[in-house]
């Protein structure tokens, strides 16, 4: 079974260290705990265990320890998804471990947790291997590593090379696999010998690149046609391009497996030995023939302990890739910093919250100023998307930046802070008139692992009844007939603006909806923003709607309707999410595509045809970026998800009130200075 099913296979419940870093890793602690375990400073009593990192400098005193009291040794090591940085660059916490009562997985003097694991056939069934294939296919197309602060626009070098991967000098992975300095010299000899005709590119290890530890090979030994690649380029991108790889015991050894390369090993990593590497030293008593899916549910589904940073618990590999995905995600977009403009004060926090980690956001009123700033300081613009003035043509890399499509639990009229946000760096969805990068996203084709997350998610979003808002809404009684929900917007709101067509009104809508319908029940609810009195747009729909249902839950109303007529409303997306037949008025995202009957203008460029889950994988999962506001971290969309449903949302104090309702009477007098 999987580590994280229950305590820990051969690990005594209570663990002892002798570690003063141990006393400063609570991330350890907490995972223990959550395996029902212990973890204490101190001298073991009987049936009690002594935890040790690795084989680390510091290990031998646990070793000691755990020899003169005759108690179970337990080794503990980071496991293969780590996180963006390397640990020794900036301290983050690990998103996994490796708990090791047997031995020490890189070690191959003797077994190993992991070697037992895949030795042991009774543990692998189709389920497991279905995931470990799926799962396998989801890491390369996300491209994550062990770390991964690696720059995903640089390109790899052209294809058709020999990729030799470097290690840090003196790392305990190197010697406990019975490799030594001199391997590396051999393990280029020999790839020289090998492929006399091809390029030879050396990829220098992350920590070396970070000037943290030094590598073995450096530019004496570039030349020719062999080249050292110091750039951050991403090892699936290497791994991808290269005709042939080689290492010592690297884990980008056991990520070419998974790129169906069978990598010549110079050292005995846990992954040699299994029928899927070139060994140059083999282990004798490695002697079942895996196939990949079996080496990856080993070394990733059972043996690693996972953890959920967001929900604090331990998880599965699928939700550790979505959780790194979205901090990975947020890294390398704001890594060199923003200029943020046309920005409310009161949203400023939490942009600084989502934009700002990286390096804090700095904030300028003028756009034309804040272009100049992010041009001197070489950091990129992040504008408003509503503020950006006509014409404006910023000379630096622009982000516009909206309310994502599943925001709040309450309106962001007053002042309620989003849990999702876009960025655009071609145009805004809500704008038709120009491509945007929502757009790209549609159109563009799913994995099978991108569509079964979109599936999944339809399906919760039904389940759950979750939408943009999420307000308290009663489930009313309805006329019966063919039923047709109308839903209101804000008639100054910049969909409207940019994406209407002739009909441009709520009271133009209701016109247009009663009289290509005439038998029909048309249910008209008003935007909450209106109906609360924060912005214009209130309509007398007196003999053009069969009912007003302003209080109404907009879920239970999509699941009592057969149609949805709107003009570029959300609520759209939202039936169409629920299988309601959807007739758009203008051209919101969704339009255009094949999946509306569309009557007004819609782009000529809109001729893909994608499906629903193409549809909402790109404006629910690929387009946003989602920030928790109870662990204070990048999050991926399941986790918004979890707290919009259960409530668990810091909300505003009464100060965000009285400011949302002060806004609402000044947005009556903004024409005077338009």
């Amino acid at each position: 079974m999987p580590q994280g099913s229950g305590p820990l296979i051969g690990v005594p419940k209570r663990l002892y260290h002798q570690n003063l870093s141990f006393l400063r890793n609570p991330r350890l602690h907490r995972m223990l705990e959550l395996a029902g375990h212990e973890l204490r400073p101190g001298l073991p009593g009987r049936g009690d265990g002594v935890l040790v990192w690795g084989a680390s400098p510091t290990a031998w005193r646990g070793e000691r320890i755990a020899a003169r009291r005759k108690v179970a040794l337990v080794r503990v090591e980071d496991a293969f998804l780590r996180s963006v940085h390397p640990g020794r660059a900036l301290g983050e916490a690990p998103l996994g471990l490796l708990f090791d009562p047997v031995g020490l997985h890189f070690d191959s003097s003797r077994p190993s947790r992991m070697e037992e694991i895949l030795l042991d056939s009774s543990l692998y069934n189709s389920n497991i291997l279905n995931e470990a294939n799926q799962l396998t296919n989801c890491l390369i197309e996300t491209g994550l590593s062990k770390y991964n602060n690696f720059d995903p626009d640089l390109a790899a070098p052209t294809p058709g090379y020999v990729l030799v991967i470097d290690q840090t000098v003196g790392d305990a992975s190197i010697h406990r696999s019975g490799a030594t300095m001199a391997t590396f010299r051999q393990m280029l000899a020999a790839a020289r010998r090998n492929h006399p005709e091809r390029r030879i590119v050396i990829r220098t290890h992350p920590e070396s690149r970070a000037g943290l530890r030094p590598g073995h090979y450096g530019s004496g030994d570039a030349g020719g046609r062999v080249s050292l690649l110091t750039a951050p380029v991403s090892p699936h991108l290497l791994l991808a391009g290269a005709a042939e790889v080689y290492t010592v015991s690297s884990q980008m050894g056991f990520e070419a497996i998974l790129h169906g390369h069978r990598p010549h090993v110079f050292g005995q990593p846990f992954y040699a030995g299994w029928g899927l590497s070139q060994d140059e030293h083999p282990i004798p008593r490695r002697t079942r023939a895996l196939t990949r899916e079996e080496l990856f549910a080993g070394a990733m589904l059972l043996a690693p302990l996972w953890y959920d940073p967001c929900r604090d618990r331990l998880c599965g590999l699928d939700e550790v890739i979505h959780q790194l995905q979205a901090e990975v995600r947020a890294w390398r977009d704001d890594r060199r910093g923003h200029v943020a403009t046309g920005m409310r004060l009161w949203k400023r926090s939490r942009l600084q919250e989502v934009f700002g980690g990286t390096q804090p956001l700095r904030f300028r009123d003028a756009p034309a100023a804040a272009n100049r700033l992010a041009r001197r300081t070489g950091r990129s613009l992040l504008i408003w998307a509503g503020k950006e003035p006509e014409g404006f043509k910023p000379d630096v890399p622009c982000l516009r930046v909206e309310d994502g499509f599943l925001r709040s639990r309450g309106l962001g009229a007053e002042l309620v802070p989003p849990l999702s946000l876009v960025t655009d760096d071609l145009g805004i969805y809500y704008d038709p008139t120009r491509p945007s990068r929502l757009e790209a996203l549609i159109a563009a084709p799913l994995t099978d692992s991108q569509r079964n997350r979109a599936m999944a998610l339809i399906d919760r979003l039904c389940a759950e009844g979750l939408t943009k808002y999420n307000l308290p809404g009663a489930s009313p009684t309805l006329p019966p007939g063919h039923r047709i929900l109308v839903p209101g917007q804000v008639e100054d709101d910049a969909s409207i603006r940019r994406g209407a067509g002739a009909v441009r009104t709520n009271l133009g809508l209701l016109h247009v909806v009663r009289a290509a319908n005439p038998d029909a029940v048309i249910l008209y609810k008003p935007h909450p923003d209106v109906d609360a009195g924060l912005r214009p747009g209130a309509v007398d729909a007196t003999g053009l709607a069969d009912r007003v249902v302003a209080q109404a839950d907009p879920a239970a109303l999509l699941a009592e309707v057969q149609e949805v007529w709107t003009m570029t409303s959300l609520l759209g997306f939202e039936a169409l999410v629920r299988g309601v037949l959807v007739t758009c008025l203008g051209a919101p995202f969704y339009a255009g595509w094949g999946l509306t009957r569309d009557l007004g203008p819609v782009p000529d460029r809109r001729t893909a045809r994608p499906d629903l889950a193409q549809l909402v994988h790109a404006a629910l999962i690929a387009y946003p970026r989602y920030w928790d506001p109870v662990s204070r971290r990048p999050c991926p969309v399941e986790v918004a998800l979890d707290r919009l449903a259960s409530g668990e949302i810091p909300h505003p104090g009464p100060l965000n009130r009285l400011l949302s309702k002060l806004q609402g009477r000044l947005s009556g007098y903004a024409h005077l200075w338009r």
